[in-house]
């Protein structure tokens, strides 16, 4: 196969992606030189187009084809919680469960000094703004329920309580080590349901 070198070139881009391994990437590239031309186009179109169009929202950081996103300029949402999350995925598993009427703040990451994420490298700032504007009754915590999540909710609500703002954080009807993009509605709605001061 390494003959090939366009084939080899597709392989490995799809090995760069998270959870592909080399047998998913040559399946992978095989199905994309298996579609149609016009197929292959239009798939080749929409990622060239979310990479041009989608960027972060001034306000939550989430994902957005506009600033401020959707939930952000949405008035019919209550102003006095805001749901801090890790990742802009972990958004869309919350709001599948159709409990939450809040709105965001996503942290982009965990920390984790292992790794050399300290709190400088999280939408921390950002979130310490928006509490001190004024209106925030509640955060809502609903980092991952593993040692980076755990540290992150942790600090957050030693950085908040000084304000004055009550810290929740999603019950534990998530599997520790698990992730909130896997979660089901269900599980999830649990969690925001038995939500516990911190």
């Amino acid at each position: 196969m390494q003959h090939i070198a366009p084939l080899a070139k597709l392989i490995e881009q799809f090995r760069r992606l998270p959870g592909i391994g080399p047998k998913t990437a040559v399946r992978l590239a095989y199905h994309v030189l298996a579609m149609e031309k016009h197929q292959a186009q239009k798939f080749a179109e929409a990622i060239l187009e979310a990479k041009d169009k989608i960027g972060y929202c001034s306000v939550c950081f989430n994902l957005t084809d506009c600033n401020p996103c959707g939930i952000c300029s949405s008035t019919e949402r209550d102003a006095s919680l805001i749901c801090v999350v890790e990742e802009p995925k972990d958004i869309m598993a919350m709001e599948r469960t159709r409990e939450y009427k809040g709105y965001y703040h996503v942290l982009h990451g965990s920390l984790s000094p292992l790794d050399g994420v300290g709190p400088d490298d999280l939408r921390l700032k950002e979130l310490l703004v928006r509490v001190r504007e004024g209106g925030v009754l509640e955060v809502i915590m609903a980092t991952n329920p593993d040692v980076e999540g755990e540290a992150t909710a942790m600090y957050v609500a030693r950085l908040l309580k000084p304000l004055g703002i009550k810290v929740t954080r999603i019950g534990h009807g998530l599997p520790v080590g698990g992730e909130l993009e896997y979660a089901d509605e269900v599980t999830l709605s649990k969690a925001l349901e038995n939500r516990r001061e911190m």
